[in-house]
C-alpha cells in the first residue's frame, strides 16, 4: 500500500483555507490518565477483517474565533510515521515534520473546516461531528472501520465506528488525524492574523487569551471570524451574518 490520496471535504471557511449507518462501539477512559498512542486498536480490528482503519479527530472546539477543523487519516500499517502523538503534546516544529511525514506515508487523508458562522447557527458539538462525517465522506477510499476521538461518533458514517476517549493519546491513527487538523487550523489562523492584525490570531489561534479578549473589548468581534454564540461575545454584540 504505497499510494496516497489527499482530499478536502466541502468547507465553508474559504477566507482562511487558501493556503494550504451501522452500529458503533464505544470505549471509555479515565480522563485523568495519560496514555501513549500505539497501533493495538487498529491491529485488533484488522484481525477481525477490517483492512482500512480511519482515524478521526478535530481541533478548535474552544476558541472564540475561527473554524473547527476535522481530519481523517488512514495509515499504512507497513509504513507508519515515527513519533506520532497527541498534537497538543508536540512542539510546533515536531507537528510540522509529522504533518509532512503523514502526508507522504498515509494511504488517505481528508480535511474539513466549518466556520464560526456555521458554529453559531448550530452549536460547536454539532459542527464538530458534521466536520468529521464530511471528512469520512470525502476520503478517496472508503474505510472499513473508523476510530473516533472522544465519546460521540458522527451519525451516518459509511462504516462502523468506535469512540475512544483521549483517542489521540491511545491510537496512532487518531494521533495522525489530530496532527493534520491542528497544523491546518494553525495555518488558517496565521492567515487570519494577517488579515485582522489587531487580534493577534497568529499567536493564540483564536483562543480566549487575555490579549484576545481585550482586543475584542476594544475592537468588537469580526463577523464570520468570531463566534457570537460564545461568551463573552454572546448577547453583547449582534451576530454577524
Amino acid at each position: 500500500m504505497q499510494s496516497q490520496f489527499m482530499s478536502k471535504a466541502p468547507s465553508d471557511s474559504p477566507l482562511f483555507s487558501k493556503k494550504q449507518p451501522k452500529s458503533s462501539a464505544k470505549t471509555t477512559a479515565d480522563k485523568s490518565v495519560s496514555f501513549t498512542p500505539d497501533y493495538s486498536h487498529e491491529l485488533s480490528l484488522q484481525a477481525e477483517g477490517h483492512r482500512l482503519i480511519a482515524g478521526l479527530d478535530e481541533v478548535g472546539r474552544g476558541p472564540l474565533a475561527g473554524p473547527v477543523v476535522a481530519a481523517c487519516v488512514i495509515l499504512d500499517p507497513d509504513n507508519l510515521p515515527e513519533g506520532l502523538d497527541d498534537s497538543k503534546r508536540l512542539t510546533a516544529a515536531k507537528r510540522d515534520r509529522l504533518f509532512d511525514s503523514i502526508m507522504e506515508k498515509a494511504i488517505a487523508v481528508s480535511l474539513c473546516s466549518l466556520s464560526a458562522h456555521t458554529i453559531d447557527h448550530s452549536n460547536i458539538l454539532a459542527a464538530s461531528l458534521l466536520a468529521m462525517k464530511r471528512c469520512v465522506d470525502a476520503l478517496t477510499v472508503q474505510p472499513d472501520y473508523a476510530l473516533v476521538d472522544g465519546n460521540k461518533s458522527p451519525a451516518g458514517l459509511p462504516c462502523p465506528a468506535m469512540t475512544l476517549v483521549k483517542g489521540d493519546q491511545r491510537s496512532l491513527t487518531i494521533a495522525a488525524a489530530s496532527i493534520i487538523a491542528k497544523v491546518t487550523r494553525d495555518k488558517m489562523m496565521e492567515r487570519a492574523g494577517l488579515i485582522y492584525p489587531a487580534y493577534g490570531l497568529e499567536k493564540h489561534a483564536g483562543y480566549g487569551t487575555a490579549a484576545h479578549r481585550q482586543a475584542i473589548e476594544e475592537q468588537g468581534p469580526v463577523a464570520r471570524l468570531h463566534r457570537y454564540s460564545f461568551a463573552p461575545i454572546k448577547g453583547r454584540w449582534l451576530r454577524g451574518e
